[in-house]
C-alpha cells in the first residue's frame, strides 16, 4: 500500500465510509519509479508527488486527485511488476485469520503506516490482492465516486472465487454496509451500495506461461482516447496484448515495459460499471 501525505484542507475518509470489502486503493510494484513515472505519465497523463515512505514511493495524480499509488519494491522484493487492488476491511488482523483459514496465502503484513495497517496475500489460485485498515487518502471521496478505475478478477472458478473472497471480505453478510454478490451475464457481480465495484471471471489457467492468462486481478482504468494510450504504450516499450469494443465502450488491455498488465477503458462507459 502506498500511501500520499494527507492534505490538511481534505477530511481524510476511514475504512468506516468505505462499504466492507469494496476496492479502495491500487498500487504497481515497480522496478524503477522514475522509468513508471515516465510511461503512466505519457500513456494516462498522470503528474506524481511524493510521499512520506520514502525515495522509491510515489503517488499518481489525476487532475490534482490520487488514483494510485507506486512503489519501486518489485526487484527489492523479486516479484513481478504488476497491479495489485486493496479492498476495506475493519480489521486487517481479522483479514488475515479469514485468508489462511481459507487456504490464502499472506505475503507480507499487516504492515503498520502512518494512517493504517496494510497486508498483501494471494487466494488459492495465486491471484495476489491487498487488504487496507484505516484512513484513505485525502481526496478519495472523489476517487470512489467518479470511479476512475474498475478491478476484475480473472480466475479459474469465479463461483469458488467468490465464495474465498466472500468469506475474506464479508461481501453479502447482510449488514447494511457490506458488498452484495450476483451473478449476471456469466461473472460475478459485486456491488456497493449499489454501484458495480468489482467481477470476477473464469476461464483463468493456474499453469500457464503468460501472466496474462493465469489468475490475476486485472485493474481498468478509464480514459478519454484508448487509441492513443495504446499507441503511446507502444512508443514508450509497453505492448498492446488485446484491444475491443464492448456494448459500454472501447478498451485495450496493455503491458508496460517491464511487464505490469492494465487495461484502458473508454470514458463512455458508465461509472462503476
Amino acid at each position: 500500500m502506498t500511501e500520499p501525505q494527507q492534505p490538511t484542507e481534505t477530511r481524510s475518509a476511514t475504512t468506516r465510509d468505505v462499504a466492507r470489502g469494496a476496492p479502495c486503493w491500487v498500487t504497481l510494484a515497480s522496478r524503477g519509479l522514475e522509468a513508471s513515472e515516465k510511461f503512466y505519465g505519457s500513456v494516462l497523463g498522470w503528474e506524481f508527488r511524493a510521499t512520506t515512505l520514502g525515495e522509491r514511493f510515489a503517488v499518481a495524480l489525476s487532475e490534482g486527485r490520487p488514483v494510485a499509488g507506486v512503489a519501486a519494491v518489485a526487484s527489492e522484493l523479486q516479484v513481478a511488476v504488476a497491479w495489485t487492488p486493496y479492498f476495506a476491511v475493519t480489521q486487517a488482523d481479522e483479514a488475515a485469520a479469514r485468508i489462511r483459514e481459507r487456504s490464502g496465502t499472506v505475503a507480507l503484513g499487516p504492515m503498520a503506516f502512518a494512517s493504517g495497517r496494510a497486508l498483501v496475500a494471494a487466494d488459492r489460485d495465486g491471484a495476489v490482492f491487498g487488504v487496507w485498515d484505516g484512513r484513505m487518502p485525502g481526496g478519495w471521496q472523489t476517487w470512489h465516486d467518479e470511479g476512475p478505475v474498475v478491478v476484475r478478477l480473472r480466475t479459474r472458478d469465479a463461483f469458488e472465487a467468490a465464495i474465498f473472497y466472500g468469506g475474506v471480505l464479508e461481501w453479502a453478510d447482510d449488514r447494511p454496509d457490506a458488498c452484495s454478490v450476483a451473478y449476471e451475464n456469466d461473472e460475478v457481480v459485486v456491488r456497493s451500495r449499489g454501484s458495480v465495484v468489482a467481477r470476477l471471471v473464469s476461464g483463468a489457467v493456474e499453469a500457464a506461461p503468460d501472466p496474462a492468462l493465469r489468475p490475476h486481478w486485472n485493474v481498468q482504468f478509464r480514459v478519454a482516447d484508448v487509441d492513443a494510450c495504446g499507441y503511446t504504450a507502444r512508443a514508450l516499450g509497453g505492448t498492446v496484448l488485446d484491444r475491443g469494443s464492448t456494448p459500454s465502450g472501447p478498451y485495450a488491455d496493455l503491458r508496460d515495459p517491464d511487464g505490469g498488465l492494465f487495461t484502458v477503458l473508454g470514458r463512455t462507459e458508465a461509472a462503476g460499471t
